[in-house]
């Protein structure tokens, strides 16, 4: 019998608590707990049910996810300031969170957020970028699969200008001159802009908020009027509704609405003739299936109710087996994922909205460097050494931000939730830098001038690194380059 180590079992208790989005703009998902093992009276044909319907739960979880997130982000007419707001128009972040409010999970401190949803099903959608200088930004394409097929913005230097988005029933629009065409696989795009901002300066926010009604996106017909808005309607819809991811069978039946919606890639086809046999694939309704057994349908049903736990055990998985080559951290590549189906359901399940690594990368911790869950009863040390901060482009920057165990900013009385490469810190003398994380304030000034302050019970922290530079990226994300600096227990 495999003996669990205490490392792998505190992994597996932290992994548990796992359910905030790492790019800031997921809610948390439900998590279930695990089915109990196979009785003998549960027949082969159960579990052939239930193993294609964890198959089916994995593929499908980005689809149904992302149509979730649709319907609730666009369920109001107008912008509300949070990111809420109509399809076709840029609904922007107008300020940063604080820990009075639990309604985003994993908070962005770095970044001002614009939310798009565009409908390419009649025409192109033009969005306007004007001359940002010297200042991070990004404009992701993101399909209705995750997938971030595109950015415009700093990492890619693109140039203001006016850039057609163009789904595949216009591939061959003329656009007017000086229009550059981006392709789209989809008829939907989902766009999470983030633009830098510092978050100690209100004259700086300001700014950003010009930057964010400059960014426009209009019908191609009318064009060139880039500042074309839609009425105002008379009497608006504010309240914002809070749709669930289906249960059951109806999951299956939702995954095969937006299959025949959003037509899968040539290389899902293996998979998908795989899901045949349950019932499940474009424009089918497993529900109203008469010709499947009773049995395979209760295997199926099983399978949803597991899906978030087995997400999540997957996620517990990735870490463990890369914690020691991630220096006690879960670090994934996200926005591209092929056919990796389980990595793209863990991403979506603890990160969805995940940027390409070219653009941002999340290193994440729930347990110290010696696997023991981190927590405000203890004292910790992050040392960093000289001329070994995280390696990022000079547009990039990066940040370290504390969360408690639900996702949420921690209060604290020197109103500190984020270090970050804007931060006045103190260095060491052969020029490393020390980062003091505990509960309480550390006596000596210069410690508690390097103090991130934590919550005193359970927590975890998160790193971001936004323009990785470019020749490291591939070594931070197989471990054999710049590792994220461990948490080490002080003393």
């Amino acid at each position: 019998m495999r003996r669990t180590t205490p490392r792998r079992f505190a992994i597996a208790a932290a992994i548990v608590a796992l359910s905030a989005g790492l790019a800031g703009t997921a809610s948390a998902t439900t998590t279930a707990e695990p089915r109990q093992p196979r009785q003998a009276e549960q027949s082969d044909v159960f579990e052939h049910g239930y193993e294609l319907g964890l198959a089916a739960y994995r593929y499908g979880l980005p689809l149904v996810t992302t149509q979730k997130t649709f319907r609730h982000q666009t369920s109001v007419d107008v912008p509300n300031g949070r990111g809420f707001g109509p399809a076709n128009r840029f609904n922007p972040v107008r300020s940063f969170t604080d820990p009075d409010d639990r309604s985003v999970v994993a908070p962005n401190l770095d970044t001002l957020y614009s939310i798009a949803w565009l409908d390419l099903s009649k025409e192109p959608r033009v969005i306007h970028v004007p001359r940002i200088k010297n200042r991070y930004f990004v404009i992701p394409l993101m399909s209705p699969y995750t997938e971030n097929f595109s950015n415009i913005g700093s990492v890619r230097r693109t140039p203001p200008g006016d850039y057609a988005v163009v789904g595949p029933k216009h591939a061959d629009v003329r656009l007017p001159k000086g229009v550059k065409k981006v392709r789209s696989p989809y008829d939907r795009v989902w766009i999470i802009e983030r633009v830098y901002a510092d978050n100690g300066s209100r004259a700086d926010q300001r700014a950003v908020h010009r930057i964010q009604n400059a960014i426009t996106t209009v019908p191609l017909s009318k064009y060139p009027d880039t500042d074309w808005k839609p009425r105002r309607p008379r009497n608006p819809d504010t309240t914002v509704d809070e749709p669930a991811l289906p249960t059951g069978m109806a999951f299956y039946d939702q995954l095969g609405r937006l299959l025949a919606k959003f037509p899968p890639p040539k290389a899902d086809r293996p998979l998908l003739e795989q899901l045949a046999e349950i019932g499940v694939g474009p424009g089918k309704r497993p529900s109203t299936d008469a010709s499947l057994d009773p049995e395979l349908v209760a295997g199926m049903e099983a399978a949803v109710a597991d899906g978030p736990a087995t997400v999540l055990a997957d996620a517990q998985a990735l870490y463990g087996q890369g914690f020691a080559t991630y220096n006690g951290y879960l670090v994934t590549p996200t926005g591209r994922y092929g056919t990796d189906y389980r990595l793209r359901a863990v991403v979506t399940q603890v990160g969805l909205g995940a940027l390409q690594p070219e653009q941002a990368i999340y290193p994440l911790a729930l347990v110290d460097r010696t696997g023991a869950p981190l927590t405000g009863a203890k004292k910790y040390v992050i040392h960093i050494p000289a001329g070994d901060l995280p390696p990022v482009s000079r547009t990039g920057f990066w940040s370290l931000t504390m969360y408690d165990n639900d996702g949420f900013l921690v209060p604290n009385p020197v109103r500190r939730y984020v270090i970050n490469d804007r931060s006045e810190l103190h260095y060491n003398e052969d020029g490393s830098l020390d980062l003091f994380v505990q509960a309480t304030q550390p006596a000596d000034r210069e410690q508690a001038q390097n103090w991130l302050p934590s919550p005193a019970g359970g927590f975890r922290i998160l790193w971001r690194l936004y323009a990785t530079q470019a020749t490291q990226i591939p070594g931070v994300l197989d471990g054999s380059g710049w590792k994220t600096p461990a948490i080490l227990p002080a003393g």
